[in-house]
């Protein structure tokens, strides 16, 4: 997934490219590919809609009217924004890519929306227009098991609970985990959000089944093969982004075929680079947005199982893979704009559009379970995992109360303490190269004296 900046983010009159962007060099082509076709796109549009209502016979089935009826006012709103919407700060493989992302995205928290506000039995029902095999419950699934590595009792394949949990979604937690540090572009952002799920799932297997998985599978597989190792895939990605050379050329002023070909490979990596440095503890401000971000991250990946859970959709269910290539597109845009917003806040004086529609969406899922399984969300935690959680948000609050207003008060005190002692320092050393006379005239008490003098 591209990564990069928009060619709006050189700033044109707003001051120096921050330290941390990529210098770009661009001839300035503007080929048809990249020309608008609002026009063309109105045409075709037109002659599509003259052809439904002048050549084809409309069907006598008013379920099929009502769904394509609506499936055809989402690609009319598609069409207008992948010509007229906002441009966010990617360009690469082409903006109107993103618009359409941005698009896609106020559609899906539109029919969120009019999910939230179903009865749940209407609601559920309600996917069957999707999908007819969906609105039945899910069958009741054990995943914790056998968790031995090595199984005695089974002479066949004694480690068949390992090769039992290398299904597709091994390579499915690569991969994402790789997006996701291209998304975040941190490594101490992606371990932290990665170990939190983990005992996320280990606090919550009381309320959802699938989040009962063996210590192995846990910390082996999960943290350290899969996401660890698309985490590390991902920050060598981003140091092969940082040092790359973004030149651009026109596709028809290269020579060569061999240069044409690299050229069209590399429309589909960023126009220019920024380097994320969130620096959490520079400041309460950033400490409380980097908190906020992971917070959000770790909902949104929360809803994932949730969202399946009580609107009755298995795992391997199409709407669930769309649900993620939808935030593997959105989720990289979201993160820019909200850096930006963040680091540069006399450019950017509000968030994105990206970012607003993300949070929206993030929270919109979080109230469609909580209305639609009120029952499975507010189970009881367990009094161990209940001290684990009011343990650690008592660290946290500690130590934010210690960094960010103890330590401060601390470092003034100390930085008045050596003003004053320098300051005696000095009249110390002035007293002993015998300019004591001068030195006590200067101090209330030397006026004093010379009085009873006089």
């Amino acid at each position: 997934q591209p990564n990069g900046g928009a060619p709006g983010a050189e700033r044109d009159g707003a001051g120096p490219r921050r330290s941390t962007e990529s210098e770009v060099y661009d001839d300035g082509t503007n080929t048809f590919f990249w020309r608008a076709h609002t026009l063309t796109v109105l045409f075709i549009l037109t002659c599509a809609l003259g052809y439904v209502t002048l050549l084809e016979e409309t069907p006598q089935d008013t379920a099929y009217n009502t769904k394509r009826g609506i499936v055809a006012s989402i690609l009319v709103f598609l069409c207008f924004g992948v010509t007229q919407a906002k441009d966010g700060p990617f360009s690469r493989p082409h903006p109107a890519y993103w618009r359409f992302w941005l698009c896609v995205s106020v559609v899906y928290e539109l029919f969120l929306i009019f999910i939230l506000f179903q009865t749940v039995q209407d609601g559920r029902q309600f996917m069957k227009y999707i999908d007819p095999h969906l609105g039945v419950p899910l069958p009741e699934r054990d995943y914790g098991g056998n968790c031995l590595i090595y199984d005695p009792g089974n002479g066949t394949d004694p480690f068949h609970n390992i090769w039992d949990k290398l299904d597709g979604f091994v390579p499915a937690h690569f991969f994402g985990w790789y997006l996701k540090t291209l998304m975040i572009r941190d490594w101490w952002m992606c371990m932290i959000i990665s170990v939190m799920f983990e005992f996320l799932e280990y606090s919550l297997e009381h309320q959802l089944p699938n989040f009962s998985e063996c210590w192995w599978d846990h910390w082996i597989m999960d943290v350290i093969l899969c996401n660890g190792l698309g985490i590390y895939c991902g920050m060598k990605t981003l140091s092969w982004l940082s040092l790359k050379t973004y030149k651009w050329q026109g596709l028809w002023n290269i020579p060569t075929y061999k240069g044409k070909m690299k050229r069209i490979v590399f429309q589909f990596t960023p126009y220019s680079w920024v380097k994320f440095e969130w620096k959490p503890a520079s400041s309460l401000r950033r400490w409380l947005a980097v908190c906020g971000i992971i917070f959000v991250f770790l909902l949104a990946e929360l809803n994932t199982f949730y969202l399946k859970f009580v609107l009755w959709m298995p795992p391997e269910h199409y709407l669930v893979l769309l649900r993620l290539v939808f935030f593997v597109n959105v989720g990289g845009v979201a993160m820019r704009e909200i850096y930006d917003f963040m680091d540069d806040p006399k450019f950017h004086k509000k968030l994105g559009q990206q970012a607003w529609l993300v949070a929206a969406i993030t929270a919109t899922e979080f109230l469609i379970v909580v209305k639609y399984d009120p029952y499975t969300l507010t189970l009881s935690l367990p009094f161990y995992i209940t001290q684990c959680w009011i343990l650690g948000i008592i660290l946290v609050l500690t130590w934010t109360a210690w960094r960010f207003f103890i330590r401060d008060i601390t470092l003034r005190y100390k930085e008045i303490r050596r003003q004053k002692q320098e300051h005696r320092h000095e009249r110390d050393k002035c007293l002993s190269n015998g300019d004591g006379h001068s030195a006590l005239l200067d101090e209330p008490s030397g006026s004093k004296l010379r009085e009873r003098k006089l």
